[in-house]
C-alpha cells in the first residue's frame, strides 16, 4: 500500500495511491496520517476499505493536485549521517551510527520549493531512505522486533546547510532545520511493497546532472539495526521519521564542492518509493513566512467513521 496526503499546505488529505493517475480518498475513514493513525494499527485498518473502493471503482484522478509529505508532522524527525560505504579503503566502519535531529517544522512536501535561508551560501543535497515508526518503541529486543515496528519506507531529500552545520558551534541541528529543509513523498511505501529495503536504488541530479547514485545495501547500518539501537536511548513515538544516511555524491563531495543557488532544480528518486523535484529560491524570492498549521479535529484513535 501507499499512503499519501495531498492539497493545500496544512489542509492536506489522506488518500492511498492506485496508480500514477487515480487515488483512493480515505479522508472519511482517518483523520490524517499521524500519531494517532499509527497507533491505532495504521495502514492496516485501511485494507478492506480500499480494497472494496478499488474493486468499485471508486478512484479520483490526481489532477495536478498539490501533493503533500506523506505522513502529518511527526513527533521527532531524527537522522543518521556517514552511513554509506565508499570506495575508499581507508575509511573506518564506526561501532554505533552518527544521529542527529532535525525541525518537525522542516518537512515539506515533495515537489515544493526549497528555500535556502538567509546568509547561506552552502545549501547541500542528500538523496535517503527514511523509515516511518508504526508503534511505541523504547528497549526493543533485537532487529525482528524493530522490523515489526516499521510502519514504512519514504523517500527524502535531507537538505543541509554546510556552515550552519560546522562552523556555528558544531550543532548539526542548526544546519538541519530551516523550513522545507526536508522534502518527503510522494508517497509512503508499506514494507510489503517494499520488499528488501536494504536493496534499493537511490539517485539525485543537480541542474539535470547525475550526482547521487547509490544502494540502500552499502549502508553500514541496516533500518532495522537503526531502529533498534535509538530505542535503546529513546521512546520513539508512532509518525516519527527517520531518515539513514546518504550516498556519495552530495555537493560536499565533489571537486570542488558545489552548492545549492536561486534558480536551481534538483530531482531524486528511489526504488519503488517514487520521484521529487525541487525548484530552489532565496527566502527573499520565495516571501516565506511562518503560517499557522490548520488541522482538522482529531479523534482519540485516529479513525473516524465513514459518512452516509
Amino acid at each position: 500500500m501507499q499512503l499519501m496526503r495531498i492539497g493545500p499546505a496544512g489542509s492536506e488529505r489522506p488518500v492511498v495511491r492506485n496508480d500514477a493517475h487515480t487515488y483512493i480518498d480515505v479522508g472519511d475513514l482517518v483523520d490524517d496520517y499521524n500519531t494517532a493513525f499509527f497507533a491505532a494499527g495504521g495502514p492496516a485498518l485501511l485494507l478492506e476499505a480500499v480494497a472494496e473502493r478499488r474493486a468499485t471503482g471508486r478512484l479520483h484522478p490526481f489532477d495536478g493536485q498539490r501533493i503533500g509529505a506523506p505522513i502529518a508532522r511527526p513527533h521527532q524527525i531524527l537522522g543518521v549521517g556517514a552511513n554509506y560505504r565508499t570506495a575508499d579503503s581507508n575509511q573506518s566502519t564506526p561501532e554505533e551510527p552518527l544521529v542527529f535531529t532535525k525541525a518537525p517544522n522542516s518537512l515539506c512536501g515533495p515537489d515544493d520549493d526549497l528555500i535556502i535561508p538567509r546568509g547561506s551560501h552552502h545549501t547541500d543535497w542528500e538523496v535517503e531512505l527514511a523509515i516511518v515508526i508504526g508503534s511505541r518503541s523504547h528497549y526493543l529486543a533485537d532487529t525482528h522486533e524493530a522490523l515489526a515496528a516499521i510502519a514504512g519506507y519514504v523517500l527524502v531529500n535531507d537538505i543541509s546547510e554546510r556552515a550552519f552545520q560546522r562552523e556555528r558551534g558544531g550543532q548539526w541541528l542548526k544546519g538541519k532545520s530551516a523550513p522545507t529543509f526536508t522534502p518527503c513523498g510522494p508517497w509512503l511505501s508499506t514494507p510489503d511493497s517494499v520488499g528488501d529495503p536494504a536493496d534499493l536504488n537511490l539517485w539525485l541530479e543537480h541542474n539535470a546532472t547525475r550526482r547521487q547514485d547509490g544502494n540502500s545495501r552499502d549502508m553500514i547500518f541496516s533500518p532495522a539495526w537503526i531502529v533498534h539501537h535509538l530505542s535503546q536511548f529513546m521512546a520513539l513515538e508512532p509518525g516519527d521519521l527517520i531518515s539513514t544516511g546518504t550516498p556519495f555524491g552530495a555537493g560536499k563531495d565533489l571537486i570542488p564542492p558545489q552548492y545549492l543557488a536561486p534558480g536551481d532544480t534538483l530531482t531524486c528518486g528511489a526504488d519503488r518509493l517514487g520521484i521529487q523535484h525541487q525548484r530552489v529560491m532565496s527566502a527573499e524570492q520565495s516571501g516565506y513566512h511562518v503560517r499557522p498549521c490548520r488541522r482538522r479535529p482529531r479523534s482519540r484513535a485516529g479513525t473516524r467513521r465513514p459518512r452516509g
